[in-house]
């Protein structure tokens, strides 16, 4: 990267702190309406919100100065608002907690930053907000922080979500295994004639999200009128290891033993280790190998098959 186009990544940086710390209102010294500044409003959350947790874990979570944690810790002990007790397992470390009255001093702080946050959400419609909340688990985790965890949920395809399957195909399978760009061609062809013969009733395409991002995809489409194919199984490098996989896949095998279907099936690439290990699990048989070149790389093909 260039001295001037980080001079401008930089800039843009800035630019968005300045606009979100006036969305949000911390330039006040004080939070509206209350009794607390925001480093001590903080403080109350992270308390109410955590179990056993000492001065210095405290801390190190919030980024504040040992010497000015202590004096909000103190002057809180002073108000009633925060108990020490010492561990069992170090006498040398105490645990802190809020008292009934600290909590009863945090309900409003809390009530009001609920109230306001919502506010600020209640203007977006729903994608708008996905678009939002996904935005910043994303800045989170690029910047090294501890992204609040989100459930897995999936979803059946809307118009748009065809061509993220395309273009996360092509990401993973050139990104990562180093098939070269046909990939994504092959997956754009076999995606469109899924969307020109699309049966709702006998196939269909999921997406899994996580915070409202999309995290991975798997498609089913009606091989014969007793069998159904497994296509696009594909889950984002970030999502991996929080049961993206098995979620969709379990989810469109459902689907298939509502349709009817007497059989699964589905062909892939000896090698992708990950996957496999998500057909055995939920059943699949290996039934037989054949070499081939795709993709600019030479194959085992893999079939495999499920008894529904």
């Amino acid at each position: 990267m260039t001295s001037s186009s980080l001079d401008r990544r930089v800039a843009a940086v800035r630019h968005f702190n300045r606009f979100y710390t006036r969305r949000i209102g911390v330039l006040n010294e004080r939070l509206v309406d209350g009794p607390f500044s925001l480093a001590e409003a903080r403080v109350l959350y992270e308390l109410a919100n955590r179990k056993r947790l000492t001065a210095s874990a405290l801390g190190a979570t919030l980024g504040l100065d040992a010497g000015y944690l202590s004096r909000i810790l103190k002057a809180f002990e002073r108000r009633g608002y925060v108990a020490r007790t010492r561990s069992r397992h170090d006498r040398r470390r105490h645990h802190l907690a809020l008292t009934a009255a600290g909590r009863r001093a945090f309900r409003p702080v809390d009530a009001r930053s609920q109230r306001d946050v919502g506010a600020m959400l209640r203007v977006l419609d729903e994608p708008q907000r996905r678009r939002l909340t996904a935005a910043m688990a994303t800045i989170e985790r690029l910047l090294g922080g501890a992204v609040l965890e989100q459930p897995v949920t999936i979803r059946r395809h809307r118009p748009g979500d065809i061509g993220w399957t395309i273009a996360a195909s092509g990401r993973v399978y050139t990104e990562e295994y180093g098939w070269d760009p046909t990939i994504e061609a092959f997956v754009a062809e076999l995606m469109a004639r899924f969307l020109y013969r699309y049966d709702a009733k006998r196939e269909g395409c999921w997406l899994a999200e996580i915070g409202g991002e999309t995290a991975g995809c798997i498609a089913l489409m009606r091989q014969s009128e007793g069998v159904a194919q497994l296509r696009t199984f594909v889950i984002t490098r970030a999502a991996r290891g929080r049961g993206v996989g098995k979620a969709l896949l379990a989810e469109c095998l459902r689907f298939a033993r509502a349709a009817g279907y007497r059989k699964a099936v589905l062909r892939t690439q000896k090698g992708l280790d990950a996957a496999r290990h998500l057909y055995e699990a939920a059943g699949f048989n290996l039934v037989r190998e054949e070499p081939h070149r795709s993709w600019g790389k030479d194959h085992i093909g893999q079939y495999w098959e499920l008894k529904l």
